[in-house]
């Protein structure tokens, strides 16, 4: 079925999302606000602002859209779904009261009480002395989160308890913080798709934060990521159904905040068992570059269903048993100060390495010349039946692209290819 469609979005994730969407082959009409470099080579792209609700919503009725698909965190934040559901036009992404999940630490941990989770103990601090009292109960290392979005450099976990404070007194500015417990364990990522009843897993994937080898360094919004994981446990992906995903969609319909779109589940395998870590209202970035290659089931047949309340007709998903591995190229001084507004080249010469596919995250053209222009620029995809393969061309392929200063992680995959 042919499908017009507005996705939402200009990263590494949203070119995932239309490489899977024209991989259908199905002639969709797909246009991308406001895109990148790359998403614009494949699709129409627009600079309609993808956090303005009214104008996005009026876009979609006036162009005849059939299905909006937000992709990052701050739409739905802005209520983006809710105006486009006022007009009745599907889509796929929760509403600004459900996307709370994401937007809110304290509300994703009362949920999570609420609904019986199993989650690390957890309290809210609004002032330092209650940061202080909560390190003291937890204990090292000790783990500080914002409570609000922060691009995924929210979260710090040290041994270091001045810089645990530090990190709280800076987020305390705009916001009360989370001291948790910390959890110790495997990392597992697990999207589902929701419609406000039911739930749909997709593949586990796992990804890398710190921004240095050997989980070094700063936490980041992701600097690479592998899927499958061939360590999990049998059974693991039904569990986190049963006792995470579930009972969270039906505490949230239950409060009359039904949660329909892509639940993102950051899971850790703990001695004691599965534990929820955090809750994301959308496709994580850059465990969408591994997950959706591997699908074999069209997605926007998935995402519709997801958005019109029928996911319990679909038939099981299919995936590939080939192995994905995703590196992030990221700019000079990522996290902190990441230096934007320089030329890349090679892109052809990597894309053309066996199984991999280059995927723009932050990229412009200026003057016939392909530019970066934030943090993370590139996501190198590679494909192959091993890991030790698709590590291979992964890391072939970054070896033909030069962005001066630029840095990647050379140890994403090993311990699975290993």
């Amino acid at each position: 079925m042919v499908v017009r469609i507005l996705l939402l979005g200009s990263g590494a994730r949203e070119h995932a999302i239309l490489s899977a969407l024209l991989a259908e082959n199905a002639g969709h009409e797909v246009t991308v606000a406001p895109g990148n470099a790359g998403i614009a080579g494949e699709a129409e792209t627009i600079s309609l602002d993808p956090e303005n609700p009214k104008l996005v919503a009026d876009f979609a009725a006036d162009n005849g859209i059939e299905l909006v698909i937000i992709g990052p965190e701050a739409p739905l934040v802005a209520g983006v779904a809710d105006a486009v559901r006022k007009r009745r036009i599907p889509v796929f992404g929760p509403s600004k009261a459900a996307a709370q999940l994401e937007s809110s630490k304290a509300f994703a941990k009362r949920v999570m009480d609420a609904a019986g989770v199993p989650t690390g103990r957890a309290a809210n601090a609004a002032t330092m002395d209650e940061v202080v009292a909560a390190l003291d109960a937890f204990g090292a290392p000790y783990v500080v989160k914002a409570d609000g979005l922060a691009a995924g450099k929210g979260v710090l976990v040290t041994p270091d308890r001045a810089a645990a404070l530090a990190h709280a007194e800076h987020y305390l500015q705009v916001g009360p913080v989370l001291v948790e417990e910390f959890l110790d364990g495997h990392e597992v990522s697990l999207f589902l798709l929701a419609d406000g009843s039911s739930v749909v897993p997709l593949a586990p994937a796992q990804d890398f934060k710190r921004v240095g080898d050997g989980d070094t360094g700063p936490n980041t919004g992701g600097m690479g990521a592998y899927s499958p994981l061939p360590w999990l446990p049998d059974g693991f992906v039904q569990e986190v159904v049963s006792s995470v995903a579930l009972p969270v969609i039906r505490q949230l319909a239950e409060e009359g905040t039904p949660f329909g779109g892509l639940l993102y589940c950051g899971l850790i395998l703990t001695a004691q068992g599965v534990r929820v870590i955090e809750f994301n209202a959308r496709f994580g970035d850059p465990e969408t570059q591994v997950v959706l290659p591997r699908l074999r089931t069209p997605l926007s047949g998935l995402l519709l269903a997801a958005a019109t309340g029928s996911l319990a007709e679909q038939p099981p998903l299919e995936f590939s048993d080939d192995v994905c591995v995703t590196v992030v190229l990221a700019s000079e001084g990522y996290p902190a100060d990441p230096k934007t507004g320089r030329r890349i080249s090679g892109i052809e010469a990597a894309a053309a390495v066996p199984g991999v596919t280059i995927l723009h995250a932050a990229t412009a053209r200026k003057d016939n010349q392909l530019l970066a222009t934030g943090g993370r620029v590139l996501s190198v995809v590679a494909r192959a039946p091993d890991f030790a393969e698709a590590r291979a061309r992964a890391y072939r392929a970054l070896t033909e692209i030069r962005l001066d200063g630029s840095h990647f992680r050379t140890d994403i995959a090993a311990q699975a290819a290993e």
